[in-house]
């Protein structure tokens, strides 16, 4: 990158000072994770927007690591968020007004340049399809009190609920922790994620119908759309991205929970996808095709964590023996893709997902569709619209 250029980056991007970080400390943003080295005092060139910090503090061998705590924050150009270490509770805390805007004002007259790492702007587009849904609104209304997201917080629902592999790897870490009590002194109850019914329980409604509502759950779909997001798609699918961040990086089993929530309930639905939200539907199979696209190669490529933080792979928490999804998504596929007549965006991205399931994960979803043989190029977001009609003459 040409020195202009960057320098224009660096003025009208956020920068992120972190100081006082003890050397290899875990830092992350986004999805790039990186160990702190002796001069490190944060990252500059952010681009303004929507981001996910997360650190882990190590033992003075750097083999060790502490839960992984995380926070969303929503930057404005030329912002400088400031954050000092505070050895004593192990965590980034934040500062005076007055000492952060001084120190915001240093930043700015770059004097802290030479000790600034660039954010990789080659990995923002995957960011980007990660948290294109997530608002500053999402982020207030689900954050805990006080911002952090940590396993830490999440101690009491532990022995209840690890079932999957990813749940017993981070049940584990909690158990193992130094921090495998939680704080008293802290405020943090964990996320306020919506409340995502399993089943429908009506009166004045017939075993037949409520069989049928629970079946499908398109009515519990809506009647979350309208009460819990106010009639907003996009809402719900923010939610849905925030979970699933501070479950792949920030390691949340609350999150994952979450997330197994939303999607179970959105996979869950028939008469939705094609009739009444299909628009929704395309948006959520796209954003969870590239939730596990990313999630995967975010696994095959983090091998400077593997072993030191508590961490599992992605593709472990979906091969577990009561796996969810592959049940689902079967149940689903066979629904889009043996319609007569489906929108041609939602076909095109439903027929990508099971690529990419099949590909990577090796499950075998066996449909019978007759055009099931088609193939589309990984990344042809231009497909053209394709409708299944019953005579093969057209």
């Amino acid at each position: 990158m040409e020195a202009e250029a960057a320098l224009e980056l660096v003025k009208h991007g956020a920068t992120l000072l972190l100081l006082d970080v003890p050397q290899n400390t875990l830092i992350g943003i986004d999805t790039q994770m990186f160990f702190s080295g002796p001069n490190f005092k944060g990252v500059k060139m952010i681009p303004p927007g929507v981001h996910f910090i997360c650190y882990s503090s190590s033992n003075r061998e750097g083999n060790e690591f502490s839960p992984i705590v995380g926070f969303f924050v929503e930057a404005s150009p030329s912002e400088v968020i400031v954050k000092k270490w505070d050895s004593k509770d192990e965590r980034f805390v934040k500062l005076s007004e007055e000492e952060g805007e001084r120190y915001a004002q240093a930043v700015k007259k770059l004097e802290f340049d030479r000790q600034l790492g660039p954010y990789a702007l080659d990995q923002y587009g995957d960011w980007k399809r990660l948290s294109n849904f997530i608002t500053r609104s999402t982020i207030e209304s689900i954050e805990p009190i006080g911002g952090e997201i940590t396993i830490i917080s999440e101690s009491e629902m532990v022995g209840n609920v690890h079932k999957t592999a990813m749940e017993k790897v981070l049940a584990e870490q909690l158990k193992n922790s130094k921090f495998s009590k939680p704080d008293k002194k802290s405020p943090s109850k964990g996320c306020y994620y919506t409340s995502i019914p399993r089943v429908i329980k009506l009166k004045g409604v017939s075993g037949q119908d409520l069989t049928n509502m629970n079946l499908d759950k398109t009515h519990i779909l809506e009647t979350i759309l309208t009460k819990q997001y106010g009639g907003s798609e996009d809402s719900l699918l923010g939610e849905l991205q925030f979970a699933f961040v501070a479950f792949l990086i920030g390691q949340s089993l609350e999150a994952f929970l979450q997330w197994k929530l939303l999607v179970s309930l959105l996979l869950g639905c028939t008469e939705a996808p094609l009739h009444t939200r299909t628009q929704l539907f395309t948006k959520f199979i796209k954003a969870i095709y590239y939730q596990l696209k990313i999630g995967f190669q975010k696994d095959s490529k983090d091998t400077s964590r593997a072993g030191k933080g508590a961490t599992t792979s992605l593709d472990e928490s979906l091969l577990s023996a009561d796996n969810f999804l592959r049940h689902l998504c079967k149940d689903f596929f066979s629904l889009v893709l043996d319609a007569p007549m489906v929108d041609g965006d939602l076909l095109t991205w439903t027929r990508k997902l099971r690529e990419l399931l099949e590909r990577t994960l090796g499950w075998d979803f066996q449909l019978n569709s007759s055009v099931d043989g088609m193939h589309l190029e990984e990344d042809d977001e231009f497909a053209p619209v394709v409708e299944i009609l019953d005579d093969p003459d057209h």
